[in-house]
């Protein structure tokens, strides 16, 4: 008889613990033990150790099996446990370790491997390879693929947040503040009686006051600022949303401004010399031309497609000097300048705001994060076994994603949604625009490197968001590659593993519709490009998900800075502006408080946030792996002091990059 010594964990978070009956069995490649009952793991956070004994060696441990039967008083509840890890001393005095870190609902068996990240194409042991593809089989029928709309990218099949596996459904601190952050919002709201209040704005001082014990120190500058041209091209480029602005060689032909138009705005020089100095840039929403807008309190609202040009002064100062609000130019289509009175620019100017809502919301953050986040993680659960060393990489990546954008087809983009009854391009032409929008993605525009490449923004100054992005890219990339280095000799080794290149295989269908003029790879034939692709999806649903939605609030919480709508149609002429026109233009009051609201929603983390760089280390167990992990955290640490240094002369500090503030997931 021999002893084989196991320690259960149970995950310290709050509820982690179960009534359930929970057992744990060893598999190795000369036997089974028996199934043996796991006491106490009521509690969260316990150890618990207990000996499991065989009447002989069951040789190299392969599996940990554990299961779950329901308590009988609680049949009709779904009491869940979470299991950190199951580690194993054997008779020989070896330790092996099994990462599981996930929720077991009752009548659940969950088979699960140790901790070295073998790979299918040099696996030896024919029950392995069985389990493994009992594994995808049973992964096949819960994680499934689901047409969202025509046109855009897959979701997961599933009717509420309740279908959700409890794996990848919110912990119990996430789920309830989550739910007080939005009740508090609301409530709040509801007091004043704004969020039935149909009646438009009667001055910006009655705007002023919503809101205000929650607002940040960047909010009060917004509102103190946002009426300023310096700020306005300020955000373009570290505000919400600094995806749209792109060097400028040459004028658009339906852009027909002229050199007498901009002559006071460039200080008497020629907008041609300042073209060949590269001093011009552009930002161009053709995307919301044509796109049906939106019906609000049973008033229609106006969509506008402006063209903004901008100017780097000496001074290093990003100043907008023409802003034309329709794409095609004509006698009722003026083109706005500065030298205008100041409601005729200040209006093109909040019109340029809310087509910059509808491109930031929709497409910058709905589609190229969140979606895409959601294709990710789906391919991942369907296609790669726990024991891979791809699925280790990313798994801590897609955290609380599904159950997030479960949420959000409910409460924000379903028929009833918030985006969709408030938004001046929700309604029917939400998913017109994201059409649009999911026609222009490209590969290379996900590759923060590329895409500052291809916008020409290489040396354009004080553009935070790209000096604070590369860096992190380089961090990942950097990671990835001596991660990937360590389980991929050769490019025959990425060739030969079937399970990623089903991974890919479906990410290139289900994601990107199978059209290879995106330039997503459809299979993999070198480490190479598997670790740009590692890269690009990690960036993607961490550091680029971070840099569009933390400042949301902040931003967006002042509504004239990012209105969610407008209800008077872009002007015709010029002279005719006035405040009371551009009150006017804003939407109703309880238009704009629900948008407050979401943006306030969305940008409250719960104290169980990750922060990037954290959550390797709960599925790997092996020295070079956890090394390079501890590696990566201390140079990701150094880089926030360096960020904190920066961001002490500024008089607006960009703060979003900070790893610390990087969520490691598409959480919120």
């Amino acid at each position: 008889m021999v002893k084989y010594t196991v320690k259960v964990f149970t995950g310290e978070m709050l509820l982690a613990g179960t009534l359930n009956s929970v057992y744990v069995k060893l598999v190795g490649t000369k036997g089974e033990s028996k199934r043996v009952y796991i006491p106490k793991t009521a509690s969260q956070g316990s150890v618990i150790e207990l000996d499991v004994p065989c009447p002989s060696s069951l040789g190299h441990l392969e599996f940990v099996v554990l299961d779950t039967e329901p308590y009988a008083l609680l049949a009709y509840i779904n009491d869940v446990w979470f299991c950190s890890k199951v580690v194993v001393t054997t008779p020989e005095i070896n330790t092996a370790n099994f990462p599981c870190y996930r929720w077991i609902s009752g009548h659940e068996r969950l088979v699960f491997r140790e901790a070295t990240g073998k790979l299918i194409f040099n696996e030896t042991c024919p029950e392995a390879i069985e389990e493994r593809k009992k594994e995808l089989q049973s992964r096949h029928e819960v994680y499934r693929w689901s047409i969202y709309a025509e046109g855009l990218p897959q979701i997961m099949k599933v009717a509420s947040t309740s279908e959700l596996p409890a794996e990848v459904r919110f912990s119990f601190t996430k789920d309830l503040e989550f739910k007080f952050t939005a009740a508090k919002a609301l409530v709040q709201l509801n007091l004043a009686g704004l969020s039935t209040n149909k009646e438009q704005w009667k001055s910006l001082g009655e705007l002023s006051h919503v809101f205000n014990s929650r607002k940040t120190d960047v909010y009060d500058y917004v509102e103190k600022n946002w009426k300023k041209d310096e700020f306005f091209g300020y955000q373009l480029l570290n505000g919400l949303n600094p995806m749209m602005i792109h060097r400028c060689s040459k004028l658009p032909e339906n852009f027909p401004v002229t050199e007498d138009m901009v002559k006071a705005s460039l200080f008497g020089k020629s907008l041609e010399s300042e073209f060949q100095k590269g001093n011009i840039f552009l930002v161009d929403y053709k995307h919301l031309h044509g796109v049906t807008a939106n019906v609000i309190n049973r008033k229609r609202h106006f969509l506008a497609a402006p063209l903004c040009l901008l100017y780097m002064t000496p001074e290093d100062k990003l100043m907008p000097i023409a802003i034309q609000l329709k794409q095609e130019p004509g006698e009722d289509n003026p083109i706005f300048l500065p030298t205008d009175s100041e409601y005729d620019w200040l209006l093109a100017k909040i019109f340029v705001r809310n087509s910059d809502f509808a491109e930031h919301e929709l497409n910058f953050h709905l589609l190229r994060t969140h979606l895409l986040a959601e294709v990710f993680a789906v391919s991942t659960l369907r296609n790669l076994p726990m024991v891979h060393p791809i699925y280790k990489l990313l798994i801590s990546h897609f955290r609380y994603t599904l159950q997030i954008n479960t949420l959000a087809r409910q409460a924000l983009i379903s028929e009833k949604g918030v985006i969709t009854e408030n938004a001046g391009v929700g309604g029917p032409g939400m998913v017109e625009f994201l059409q649009k929008a999911m026609a222009s993605l490209t590969y290379s525009s996900l590759c923060l490197p590329e895409d500052i490449t291809g916008r020409g923004l290489e040396s354009i100054p004080n553009f935070f968001y790209r000096d604070d992005g590369l860096r992190l890219w380089d961090i990942v990339h950097r990671f990835v590659k001596k991660m990937i280095a360590h389980y991929y000799t050769c490019d025959s080794d990425v060739q030969k593993d079937s399970e990623l290149q089903n991974w890919i295989k479906e990410i290139f269908f289900h994601g990107f519709l199978a059209k290879t003029s995106t330039g997503i790879p459809q299979s993999f034939s070198s480490v190479t490009e598997l670790i740009k692709f590692l890269t690009m999806v990690i960036f993607t649903v961490t550091v680029q998900h971070a840099a569009v939605n933390n400042g949301q609030f902040d931003f967006g919480g002042w509504m004239p800075n990012f209105p969610i709508s407008l209800q008077q149609p872009p002007p015709t002429t010029k002279g005719q502006c006035t405040e009371s026109t551009m009150l006017k233009t804003f939407p109703d009051i309880n238009t704009t408080v629900n948008g407050m609201a979401v943006v306030y929603l969305l940008s409250t983390q719960s104290t169980d946030n990750v922060a990037l760089g954290n959550g390797y280390q709960d599925h790997f167990s092996e020295k070079t792996p956890l090394e390079l992990i501890h590696e990566t955290q201390d140079v990701l640490k150094k880089f926030n002091f360096e960020i904190q240094g920066r961001n002490v002369s500024l008089p607006l500090p960009y703060t979003y990059l900070n790893p610390n503030n990087v969520e490691n997931s598409v959480a919120l």
